[in-house]
């Protein structure tokens, strides 16, 4: 895992409005403007506290930044904050292979019907752990089947 994470000035102020709002510790926060959303990495254990009752916090953010709002669990172990990231889609197994040239691949066994949850609108969630993959576990891709 990468020892520095830097993180530009807006990123931290919407940080800091996160925890303001929630209550929750954001260990990372991604601004997507393509797909016009805020991705937060909370601690272990923040994500109820940062979702609010009813998802009261996430909305209010929303309405805030007037951007989507995404959040994920952090895990240190790859496989399990791989499985934050594409919840609510039931994963069956992940498994982390590293090919001959030392590259590092996610393949990621997912129930038929959660398939399309696993990838997202215009795979939108694929693309969400395939950044947050490589960023915090130097995993070079991640393919779902």
């Amino acid at each position: 895992m990468p020892s520095k994470i830097l993180l530009r000035e807006d990123e931290i102020k919407y940080m800091a409005l996160f925890e303001n709002v929630t209550g929750a510790l954001a260990k990372d926060c991604i601004i997507d403007e393509k797909a016009n959303r805020i991705i937060y990495v909370v601690k272990a254990g923040n994500v109820g506290l940062a979702i609010g009752k009813g998802g009261y916090n996430v909305k209010l953010l929303m309405r805030m930044i007037n951007k989507n709002v995404e959040i994920v669990e952090f895990d240190e172990q790859p496989t399990d904050f791989i499985k934050n990231a594409l919840a609510p889609a039931r994963i069956n197994e992940v498994r982390i292979t590293v090919r001959p040239d030392g590259r590092k691949i996610a393949v990621i066994a997912v129930e038929p019907k959660d398939k399309g949850v696993a990838i997202g609108k215009d795979g939108r969630t694929v693309e969400r752990i395939r950044f947050l993959a490589k960023r915090y576990f130097e995993i070079s891709d991640v393919v779902i089947s």
